[in-house]
């Protein structure tokens, strides 16, 4: 029985360059998030209003990499961890949102499980994407 978590099946196949690409800049999407978060709390609040605009338009990214993973049968190995950055970015907004019934305190440090989660998922990629012995 195939391993429906290994990332590293049809590989005669490459990824699909928008996936690459999508794994690439959410990791560089949310180190922008710390940034502007940074820069927001001790230089300009203005950068606040920034951190929350890229906060959101990083659903789409995080979206993308999830329906890939779930939509394309050669990313399936990817699932996993494109579902881990969803739940991540999902308490991240619910944290933002002042929704949960926990401090805001926390949103730095799922913000920092969500850098991390990103980062594994785009080591993933692009192990999935080097060349492999006996794949010539």
């Amino acid at each position: 029985m195939e391993n429906p978590h290994d990332t590293v099946t049809d590989m005669h196949r490459d990824l699909p360059g928008w996936f690459v690409w999508t794994a690439r800049l959410l990791p560089i999407g949310i180190f922008a998030q710390f940034l502007s978060a940074g820069l927001g709390l001790f230089l300009n609040p203005d950068m606040l209003g920034l951190h929350g605009g890229v906060g959101t338009a990083l659903s789409l990214p995080v979206l993308a990499l999830l329906a890939g993973a779930l939509l394309i049968r050669r990313l399936r190995g990817f699932g996993w961890w494109a579902g881990a950055v969803v739940l991540l970015y999902g308490v991240q907004v619910g944290l933002a949102a002042g929704a949960a019934p926990v401090p805001l305190s926390l949103h730095p440090a799922n913000g920092a499980l969500l850098l991390a989660t990103s980062l594994v998922l785009l080591a993933k990629v692009e192990r999935r994407r080097a060349p492999h012995p006996g794949s010539v």
